[in-house]
């Protein structure tokens, strides 16, 4: 079985820090293009970063500056380590990656709370 999981999430003050780290489980050989999105209650879900096969990275405006996406390619991990973290981060942080096991296709992962008190 191959599957994302995320972990990390928790309860955090205004200006703490939290790092996500997304595991893929399974059998697969790599993980390609990937990227965390987060969702808060009543809202869409939102990409808040990514990171490519390249090691290229993107962030959304909100969290750029403050948060860092990086991988470990012998792990075959993906992680989000999120400083000066604000109320408005508060959300259910979701990783989504693109897996070769060794074909390709996008797997979603089943979410961690992130919750920031002001």
């Amino acid at each position: 079985q191959v599957q994302l999981v995320e972990s990390g999430g928790g309860l955090v003050q205004t200006g703490g820090s939290l790092r996500l780290s997304c595991a893929a489980s399974g059998s697969i050989f790599s993980i390609n293009t990937a990227g965390w999105y987060r969702q808060a209650p009543g809202k869409q879900r939102e990409l808040v970063a990514r990171i490519t096969s390249g090691d290229t990275t993107n962030y959304a405006d909100s969290v750029r500056g403050r948060f860092t996406i990086s991988r470990d390619n012998a792990k075959n991990t993906v992680s989000l380590q999120m400083n000066s973290l604000k109320p408005e981060d508060t959300a259910v942080y979701y990783c989504n990656a693109a897996l070769a096991t060794p074909t390709m296709r996008w797997y979603w992962g089943q979410g961690t709370q992130v919750t920031v008190s002001s």
